[in-house]
């Protein structure tokens, strides 16, 4: 019976033993640590091509280099202008290990409380951003407007290119649109380069996007600039210098904000904080890496990076809209196109 008790009395302590080390181990791998050897899921919430893809496999590159041991994989879940990427980032495993990015428009969906959005923008766990962006009005090289005052005046309608409802450039050309009360019919469903290749084809005049995104577009001499919103550039007229709509002008200032806020990458709520610090320290060094900014350059894609809770305050400032403005969007969203 003694014996029995002492072998009872060993196997507890081994037990006991084995447990501190477990907990030593788990203790021990967080942080940078918790990575290695593991894969990182970095969602695109468009097809691939364009802009976010660029920028998407751009920072997967060299977050991976600076989390050693790592793995980072893109994984495109386009639909809705950008909500189901949104949504799927959002209810994702709160690990670490699922991060991703979607367009600013989906602040838009969130003012307004659009149908779909199972998201909160102010919960996420904010990694950065990578750039500031501001607006263009591009026209195909074919289109023979070459103006803004060209499409206002326009007696038929001028076809634009957007992604789905709901994503930044749907919001902005459809809200602007019933605002000024522009000729422009406005298409959906244009994902990637896909709106390129429809102005090319002649399929439509033109569409508004991100500068970055067009520069090798107009370049290339498929198109032409007519016409920016923010941003520090002078080669262009800026918009809210052309129009005098007082509601007009109150869209205008809301889009210019948003351009401050471009190319994020977030992950769920809830991801726990020595996690978070790891992908934020990669990502900044991604951001700060020699190489990265001239492959960046030789893209012609800016780099204008923040982090962590800097994003976060943006994106809370970004929300925080007098009812006036909320109800521009809303109005401009539910007006018949």
């Amino acid at each position: 019976m003694q014996k029995i008790r002492r072998l009872s009395a060993s196997a507890l302590a081994f037990a006991f033993a084995a447990a501190i080390l477990a907990g030593t181990a788990a203790q021990a791998q967080t942080g940078a640590e918790f990575f290695k050897g593991k894969t990182v899921t970095y969602i695109v919430a468009t097809a691939p091509g364009g802009g976010y893809d660029t920028y998407a496999r751009l920072i997967t590159e060299y977050m991976q280099k600076y989390l050693p041991g790592s793995t980072f994989i893109v994984k495109n879940v386009p639909g809705a202008g950008h909500i189901v990427g949104a949504n799927t980032i959002y209810a994702s495993k709160a690990d670490g290990l699922t991060i991703g990015t979607f367009n600013t428009g989906l602040i838009y969906n969130q003012l307004i409380n659009a149908d779909g959005v199972k998201f909160d923008l102010t919960k996420m766990s904010w990694v950065g951003k990578a750039a500031s962006e501001p607006r263009i009005f591009v026209m195909g090289s074919q289109s023979p407007i070459k103006s803004f005052q060209e499409i206002v005046d326009s007696k038929t309608p001028v076809n634009f290119t957007t992604t789905g409802i709901g994503s930044a450039n749907y919001v902005e050309i459809a809200a602007l649109t019933n605002l000024l009360k522009l000729p422009i019919k406005v298409l959906t469903g244009y994902n990637g380069n896909d709106d390129q290749l429809a102005i090319r084809r002649g399929e439509a005049a033109g569409t508004m996007g991100s500068r970055s995104s067009f520069e090798q577009f107009v370049k290339n001499g498929y198109g032409r600039f007519i016409a920016q919103i923010g941003g520090k550039q002078t080669d262009l007229p800026q918009v809210k210098d052309l129009i005098k709509d007082p509601k007009g002008l109150t869209f205008v200032a809301l889009i210019q904000s948003q351009g401050d806020i471009a190319r994020l990458t977030a992950g769920p709520p809830g991801i726990p904080a020595d996690r978070m610090a790891a992908l934020i320290a990669a990502y900044k060094k991604a951001m700060e890496d020699p190489e990265l900014n001239a492959k960046a350059e030789k893209l012609t894609v800016p780099i204008e990076p923040a982090y962590g809770d800097d994003v976060l305050k943006l994106i809370k400032e970004a929300l925080n809209q007098p009812s006036d403005v909320i109800a521009v969007v809303k109005n401009a969203l539910e007006a018949k196109q």
